[in-house]
């Protein structure tokens, strides 16, 4: 039961990551990073079919930029588990409502992402901004470090909320697992915008009128998260699923 609880843990760790991607303060930018890390112009970026080298400058960049922010957050992720295994050895007792307190931090998070209510904590811009980009890959991987270490009050409450459940797992592992999830979530489809740009603008125009539903969408899941890690929910919630879900092996 331990493992299957992981899993769903990893799913809405791979959720949030997604999620992340597609918030206000990231999806917008979108032409704006890939034009910075890669050197090239829109036009080039835009064109229905780019050339091999253009293919892959901005594959080899999207990579670079990727393992950049997710260096930072999956070192996030072993601080939370290392901190979250010294309160295991010193406070094992009180172990129970740290997770307690943890899913109300979350669910709190979830109130401010849904608009409900605004926390001044998580209202202030934090991004690093680089205003001039150091050269070559190196370069691209140090924009990457600085948009994780100064991630927007969009991310920010998503981005917390899986550190706090990595925290209340008590494994310096599954922090580091959680993260590195997360960080996939976030980058596979930021690589695939910088593969497809033509298609994803076109996506885009579509989509940008439903930035705010999937802003509240993501709340309402923080929320859910929340509840169920205050209530010791996660593990009756795997019951529920694999009662339903035919599991191999």
């Amino acid at each position: 039961m331990l493992q299957e609880t992981v899993e769903i843990t990893y799913w809405i760790a791979f959720s949030a990551g997604i999620l992340s991607f597609a918030s206000p303060c990231v999806l917008p930018l979108i032409p704006s990073y890939l034009t910075y890390i890669t050197g090239l112009s829109f036009s080039q970026l835009e064109a229905a079919h780019p050339t091999a080298k253009v293919r892959l400058t901005v594959l080899l960049h999207s990579l670079c930029f990727i393992a950049g922010f997710s260096a930072v957050f999956i070192l996030l992720g072993a601080i939370a588990g290392i901190a979250s295994s010294n309160i295991q050895y010193y406070l094992r007792e009180g172990l129970e409502w740290v997770e307690k307190i943890g899913g109300l931090l979350i669910f709190l998070f979830g109130i401010h992402m849904t608009g409900l209510f605004h926390f001044g904590v998580l209202l202030g811009d934090k991004r690093v901004h680089l205003h001039k980009k150091p050269s070559g890959f190196f370069g691209t991987f140090v924009v990457g470090v600085a948009f994780a270490a100064g991630w927007t009050p969009c991310i920010g409450p998503i981005l917390a909320s899986i550190l706090m459940v990595a925290a209340s797992s008590g494994q310096v592992g599954e922090g580091v697992g959680l993260l590195a999830v997360y960080s996939l979530g976030l980058g596979v489809p930021f690589l695939l915008s910088g593969m497809l740009f033509h298609q994803f603008l076109s996506a885009f125009k579509r989509f940008r009128k439903h930035i705010r539903l999937v802003e509240i969408g993501t709340g309402v899941m923080l929320m859910a998260v929340g509840i169920m890690l205050m209530f010791n929910l996660l593990a009756q919630l795997t019951m529920f699923f694999y009662q339903w879900v035919p599991v191999q092996g």
